[in-house]
């Protein structure tokens, strides 16, 4: 994941990543925006958050899920559930790379 950078997504906003449940359970959320951090002292150059937009349902709890993506293959990312998208519908979560 160290090997992840903000430019590994920018070419993907706008597509969507698959979020798998456990079991046969997934939900589809298409990432809108990278936005790049204040650099600090930290293990990434430069850290990143990236924004996600999910169905207004199931509202997933913060945790670590598995993402699929046809591009970038299948990454485990910890989302956190920000509120719902006021514009679009649905609920945005976001993604921090430190």
């Amino acid at each position: 994941m160290q090997d992840l950078t903000a430019a590994s997504f920018e070419a993907h906003v706008g597509t969507t990543f698959r979020i798998h449940l456990g079991g046969e359970a997934r939900v589809e959320a298409v990432l809108q925006a990278v936005k790049l951090l204040e650099p600090h002292p930290g293990p990434r150059a430069q850290p990143f958050s990236l924004f996600f937009r999910g169905p207004g349902q199931p509202v997933l709890r913060q945790a670590i899920y598995p993402l699929e993506h046809e591009g970038m293959g299948t990454l485990d990312i910890f989302l956190v559930p920000i509120g719902p998208d006021p514009k679009a519908g649905g609920m945005l979560y976001e993604a921090v790379f430190n």
